[in-house]
């Protein structure tokens, strides 16, 4: 992981419209989110290591070996010995990394393709490599990534091996089973991330619109094997990051949102242009809490990773169980949405609403699009940025929509949202009103008097909508005095 709070790319502007508003404090409230059907895998009973893959049926994932994830580790681990301690992006050693993935892939039927990172990369960075798996709708491709470059200052067994050899192993998993796909599967192992996500960025930089809109989700895995490491998941509350949440769910892990590693990997470059994205990790150099210590085990107010960017970062530096449990993981997610599940029809939520944080500007919300944004003095549900409607303390409406299409193998789906109410009004009489609808139909109506003192997820009833295309709708009316402000974030459509 990137040592940088942030990309140094940034291709979306701001908004610069300000309101006036009253502040208020927010909660924020976590939401369980099921996807598909779970492994059967008693909950806290993973084996620290897995050596018999488990025949996959149509819709449960197969067992990813972690010694085999450890082989690829080794191999790495002796690449940096051989090259000067490191796999830094501009040496011998991370393209010898590059050539060891390659080999693999290829042998294993991958289209494979070394892309050169020709601007915005350290000078000397090796190239990108990407790998695509030639079955599956090409219009809809789910994409997973890890970074392959380490730093300097030795060999990057945890950051960030254990993501490569996570994602490679799994890549060949795939690659053996060979099940039937609906979807297509795209891996790729990032160049120059540690000197601010730089290969990433050009890769997506690189890619035209339309390629780009063919990338239904983007998960990237960045540090899973951390000594002392917790269970986080990047977006957490997300429509992409459900089947991930769901499988560590199932374990009984009860993870958590990756705050640490929030603009500092490579799904931020993905973020930039607003394609939906997760990943797991088990922290760099942040403390173990007390309340993570009693959850996970490990000791409370050390590093995640002691010996994040060190020379400690060695094969001795792997915690089995967390990098077992990742690579099964992202099994299970790369099963939920791509492999042919047999049902007859698919019920692939993640991604349909579009930017439903509202983290990557405006776009493809339309109307009074002035309201989304990172509001001084509101907290958004999730990330920074989210939409205030109302709040003008006069006669007013304003709303945000989208268009989306409900996929046709959802028999049970909903419209989920984060909706933080407060309200200068007093009584239960409604005098400003917040209503939901879906084209002409009104779904939900709330008012000022259901004001409180934080975010509450509310949701409504698609399914009617299954296979249309149906224009979602949320608009904030207010009359001449006295304001309420409706906050909304984390917009989501889910399969139940």
């Amino acid at each position: 992981m990137s040592i940088l709070r942030g990309s140094p790319h940034s291709h979306l502007p701001e908004e610069t419209q300000v309101k006036r508003r009253l502040a208020v404090a927010g909660v924020s409230l976590a939401v369980v989110l099921g996807c598909g059907t779970l492994p059967a895998v008693a909950a806290g009973s993973v084996p620290a290591a897995t050596t018999a893959a488990a025949a996959p049926t149509a819709a449960a994932a197969p067992d990813v070996d972690v010694n085999k994830v450890k082989a690829h580790l080794n191999e790495l681990s002796a690449i940096a010995g051989r090259n000067g301690g490191n796999r830094r992006s501009t040496g011998q050693g991370y393209r010898d990394s590059v050539a060891y993935v390659k080999g693999k892939l290829q042998a294993a039927g991958y289209t494979v393709t070394e892309q050169p990172c020709t601007s915005g990369c350290t000078s000397g960075a090796g190239p990108n490599l990407i790998a695509e798996w030639p079955k599956g709708d090409a219009n809809n491709v789910i994409m997973f990534g890890a970074h392959l470059d380490g730093v300097s200052a030795g060999p990057g067994m945890n950051d960030n091996g254990s993501g490569s050899a996570a994602l490679l192993e799994n890549a060949l998993t795939l690659a053996q089973t060979n099940p039937a796909m609906r979807n297509r599967v795209r891996f790729a192992w990032w160049t120059d991330e540690e000197q601010g996500l730089n290969g990433s960025d050009f890769y997506v930089r690189s890619l035209s619109s339309t390629e780009r809109a063919k990338i239904k989700a983007y998960y990237n895995f960045d540090m899973v094997a951390s000594t002392n490491g917790g269970y986080f998941i990047n977006h957490i509350t997300s429509s992409a990051a459900a089947p991930m949440k769901a499988y560590w769910d199932s374990l009984g892990l009860q993870p958590e949102e990756n705050t640490e590693g929030a603009g500092r990997s490579d799904d931020y470059s993905f973020e930039q242009y607003g394609i939906p994205t997760s990943g797991y990790a088990m922290g760099a150099s942040a403390r173990k809490t007390s309340a993570q210590a009693a959850k996970w085990g490990g000791t409370a107010g050390s590093a995640y990773d002691p010996c994040y960017h060190r020379s400690c970062d060695t094969l001795t530096n792997i915690n089995t169980t967390g990098l077992d449990r990742a690579s099964d993981g992202i099994a299970y997610t790369l099963w939920q949405r791509a492999v042919d599940t047999g049902t007859g029809g698919s019920c692939d939520t993640a991604g349909v609403v579009g930017n439903g944080g509202f983290e990557s500007g405006t776009s493809p919300w339309t109307g009074n699009t002035g309201t989304i944004g990172a509001h001084s003095g509101r907290p958004a549900h999730s990330g920074t940025r989210f939409a205030w409607l109302g709040g003008n303390g006069s006669t007013s409406t304003e709303s945000i929509s989208q268009t989306v299409t409900v996929p046709s193998g959802c028999t049970q789906a909903s419209l989920s949202y984060w909706l933080h109410i407060d309200t200068d009004e007093s009584g239960s009489t409604a005098y400003d009103r917040f209503t939901v609808k879906a084209g002409g139909s009104t779904l939900a109506t709330l008012s000022n008097a259901n004001a409180g003192s934080g975010y509450v997820q509310r949701s409504v009833n698609l399914s009617a909508y299954a296979g249309q295309t149906v224009t979602l709708t949320f608009t904030a009316s207010e009359d001449y005095s006295l304001q309420t402000s409706f906050l909304l974030d984390d917009v989501t459509l889910q399969s139940g």
